[in-house]
């Protein structure tokens, strides 16, 4: 494994987040150098380690987990039984950050949310990521991910016109709040170091989402209409959007005027310069169905891969619509080390996706392949608490760990 410092080196992290949003910002700490505490349900562990099919190959680990969860140590404690919570609290002794996604206020029944803490331990930064956040009418509610997406906006915006609604096909509202909560520890950090002073870090997957309807939210400050469904197509430029091929489909993205008048005078369409239907950007975004119309049979003409040379040629945006096979084939994303093999406790060799982070002085680090339930009890206990063997397998009798 590598031993290689992160820029969050010497960080240590007590990690009460399951399921993705919260794991999603671990991870990523991890990658950066920090150690992580994962504390797990004892026998049952994270939610996710049940997510399966599809399993990690000849392994009893579930793909979804092993995703979001290397350099992590799995810890297993009972935090329902006051033991188990006397062993968080001599782990925050330890640590810098706490992270968690449980429900609000449901640490506070264990002697574990922020206000209880925060006076013991005033430099801990303490990261809380739920679905509405700690405040306002919805906050007691659970969040989901397709919940979050239906109510913040984005399957109003994604699907085809007359379709309905669509939510994107990878859990965004989950992955974006973990991000920003990672960002928010990172400024936090930033601010302690100046001041020695720790805070709560509240992320509502629904603020999270709400923030990056980007141009389409502010489309809709802007004139109070609500965005229509526009399937592929971009609500601001046209043409920006797939089209048939003669093999396939293939976008096709015009970014502005002269990237426009290149594709006409490259291809026989020089007649559509002069027509004012077509002569700007926002022009043809108010007739974007005649566009779309005039241009298929002339997409339709070549193969994707023909286009694609094509274009490139005149640097017009292009690209073909990859399944994930075609993807992880892709030779730009295997020249970017985008996928990576880490040696399994299991003895397995299991495929992760790196991070995407590129840092030339600290790059992102993958000491530790994402761990079996309860892998590093005793060490973390032993190790950090000074616990011995007879009291570690004391508290496993007892189903505290």
């Amino acid at each position: 494994m590598q031993e290689t410092r992160g820029p969050l080196t010497g960080i240590r992290v007590l990690d009460l987040t399951r399921v993705l949003a919260g794991p999603t910002c671990t991870q990523m700490l991890g990658d950066l150098g920090a150690e992580i505490i994962k504390i797990e349900r004892p026998e049952a562990g994270d939610d996710t380690r049940g997510f399966a099919p599809p399993f990690i190959p000849n392994t009893k680990e579930s793909a979804y987990f092993v995703g979001v969860n290397r350099n992590k140590k799995s810890v297993t404690v009972d935090i329902a039984k006051p033991e188990g919570q006397a062993l968080v609290l001599k782990l925050l002794e330890h640590c810098d950050i706490l992270a968690e996604n449980f429900k609000v206020g449901a640490l506070a029944k264990y002697g574990l949310g922020y206000e209880q803490l925060k006076a013991k331990f005033p430099k801990l930064i303490y990261c809380s990521i739920t679905g509405f956040g700690q405040t306002g009418p919805y906050a007691p509610r659970p969040g989901y991910d397709a919940l979050i997406q239906a109510m913040g906006g984005v399957m109003s915006l994604t699907g085809e016109p007359n379709g309905s609604p669509q939510k994107v096909g990878v859990p965004v509202a989950d992955l974006f709040a973990g991000l920003y909560g990672c960002i928010g520890i990172l400024a936090a950090l930033n601010h302690r170091n100046a001041t020695g002073e720790g805070q709560q870090i509240d992320i509502g997957m629904l603020d999270t989402h709400v923030a990056w309807l980007a141009n389409q939210g502010m489309n809709y400050l802007a004139t109070g209409e609500n965005p229509p469904r526009l399937g592929n197509q971009h609500p601001n430029i046209a043409p920006y959007q797939e089209f048939p091929s003669k093999d396939g489909y293939i976008i096709l993205a015009v970014g502005n005027d002269p990237t426009f008048e290149r594709f006409c005078k490259a291809f026989g369409q020089e007649h559509l310069l002069s027509d004012p239907r077509f002569a700007t950007n926002a022009i043809r975004v108010q007739n974007r169905q005649l566009v779309t119309d005039t241009l298929t049979p002339v997409m339709k003409s070549k193969t994707t891969a023909e286009w694609i040379e094509a274009l490139e040629a005149l640097k017009i945006g292009c690209g073909p619509i990859n399944t994930l096979e075609q993807v992880f084939a892709d030779p730009h994303v295997k020249a970017r080390n985008m996928v990576l093999e880490m040696p399994h406790p299991t003895g397995e060799t299991v495929k992760v996706i790196a991070n995407p982070v590129k840092l030339s002085a600290t790059p992102p680090t993958y000491r530790s392949a994402p761990p079996v339930l309860g892998q590093h009890t005793a060490e973390v206990l032993g190790g950090l608490l000074g616990l011995g063997e007879a009291e570690i397998a004391g508290l496993k009798e007892k189903g505290i760990t």
